[in-house]
């Protein structure tokens, strides 16, 4: 979908000068920022806003968004800028509100294990902050992305098969509505059953319903001990199915992570590693000496049922931390395949049980397009993506990116899939909200959306079909 097909609305010189007056030069309308706000790091088309607000305060917020309602004028929030799916363009123009600067930790409560948060603290800054306390957050979705843009979109991550994702983990919101009031969704206990669960309906909505200032988290105990493991097998099917064992056995596994050959060979390059050009499963084991140790043996002892060559083990933090970081550079990695191409990553996610198929499929398509393709999953939780590389300005290449990532999300929801397991909707993959949910239930979705936003200012071209 092109940002061509949204009609721009006109921002009032009266509202940018309403806001520059509030605001002072905490609002701006310099073009590189203005371009810097309107695009995400995917290939998705940009779309700036006609202005930037640096927001300080949840105050603060919900008087731009008043002042917006007023003059009827779009509102785009923003946090890093690290999402895939075009989910900060200004397709309709609009104010951009930037909480970057709101990267406050107002509280952690150690003996609760929860912390409250500003939405524009990074998740590298929290654990920062965590570090002395034997606390940590575990969603890592690679980039160092705001706390407030993973609750927007639902993230997840390596650490997700073990933690879960954002859904599982917020336990409250302050939420500034597309009025201009401010909300909380819920207090710090673990548990209610007192009323509608709003702070998950505001989980994942993409900035559709309303601008997220503040977010209460889980934390998590700082493991005794962890270990990362690295293993290569003689087919995908091999390494899927001992991800499948592993899981139905109910080992705890921190993170499982799987790269297709040619990933394998972009991160050698890249990270001056060493590892065999083959499916690859990367391991990490967290919990008590002798529990990590009983995991690490079990899923061993699986490998090597389907073929896995010795395990190369790393238990010191830095080699640990080097796997890692090769992990997360992976998207840069395979860029480097092809120098000058740009890359279209996308994801699906489909039940544990069908993922060596969906994997295999997938690889078959890819190695049978002209286009180079990789693949790599957090495949503990049946996620995997593929990064096509391409030239955006050739039709052929776009029509040919476009076919193998339908054909990839046809084939998640025919094996009981979704077309993304943690990108999120954006307008990427707007076109496959109908055929995954049906009409009915999209129609419940506009009807929540049109009842909070009825001048359907917050971020719209978004999430929903024709919003």
């Amino acid at each position: 979908m092109s940002v061509r097909e949204y009609e721009r609305i006109e921002t009032p010189e009266s509202l940018i000068n309403a806001l520059r007056e509030m605001l002072g030069d905490r609002l701006s309308t310099a073009t590189s920022v203005l371009e810097q706000h309107g695009k995400d790091e995917s290939w998705h088309e940009a779309s700036p806003p006609d202005a930037v607000v640096f927001a300080h305060s949840t105050e603060e917020v919900a008087e731009v968004v008043k002042l917006c309602a007023a003059h009827e004028v779009p509102i785009v929030p923003f946090g890093t800028g690290s999402s895939l799916e075009g989910h900060v363009a200004a397709l309709r123009g609009g104010i951009c509100i930037d909480v970057s600067q709101m990267n406050n930790i107002l509280e952690v409560n150690n003996e609760d294990l929860d912390c409250r948060v500003q939405a524009g603290v990074t998740r590298e800054q929290l654990n920062d902050h965590l570090r002395d306390t034997g606390l940590f957050f575990p969603i890592d979705p690679g980039a160092n992305a705001s706390i407030g843009g993973m609750t927007a979109t639902r993230a997840s991550g390596t650490n997700a098969v073990r933690y879960g994702t954002m859904r599982e983990n917020v336990l409250s919101l302050t939420v500034v509505t597309p009025d201009g009031k401010i909300i909380k969704t819920a207090n710090r206990a673990r548990k209610s059953s007192a009323g509608y669960d709003l702070t998950r309906l505001f989980v994942g909505s993409e900035g559709t319903l309303g601008v997220i200032t503040e977010i209460g988290l889980k934390l998590y105990g700082i493991p005794e001990a962890m270990s990362a493991a690295v293993c290569a097998f003689p087919t995908v099917e091999d390494a899927v199915n001992t991800v499948i064992l592993t899981i139905q056995a109910g080992i705890p596994v921190a993170r499982i992570e799987f790269l297709d050959p040619l990933q394998v060979r972009a991160v050698n390059n890249y990270s001056k590693l060493d590892h065999k050009e083959a499916p690859t499963l990367f391991f990490e084991f967290h919990g008590t000496e002798a529990g990590v140790k009983e995991q690490a043996e079990f899923v061993q002892s699986v490998a090597e049922e389907f073929g896995a060559e010795e395990f190369q083990w790393a238990t010191r933090q830095e080699d640990r931390n080097k796997l890692w970081a090769a992990r997360h550079k992976a998207y840069y990695a395979s860029l480097q395949l092809e120098p000058g191409k740009a890359g279209m990553p996308t994801d699906v996610c489909v039940p544990i049980s069908k993922l060596a198929e969906a994997i295999s499929e997938t690889r078959a398509d890819c190695d049978a397009s002209p286009l180079t393709c990789t693949i790599i999953g957090h495949v503990g939780d049946g996620n995997f993506h593929t990064l096509i590389l391409l030239d955006p300005e050739d039709p052929a290449q776009m029509e040919e990116a476009n076919r193998l990532h339908k054909r990839m999300v046809e084939r998640a929801l025919k094996l009981g899939g979704t077309c993304t397991g943690e990108h999120g909707i954006g307008y990427g993959k707007l076109d496959f909200m109908v055929t995954e949910h049906g009409e009915d239930t999209i129609a419940v979705m506009r009807a929540i959306k049109n009842a909070l936003d009825p001048k359907g200012l917050m971020n719209p071209g978004k999430l929903i079909p024709g919003l």
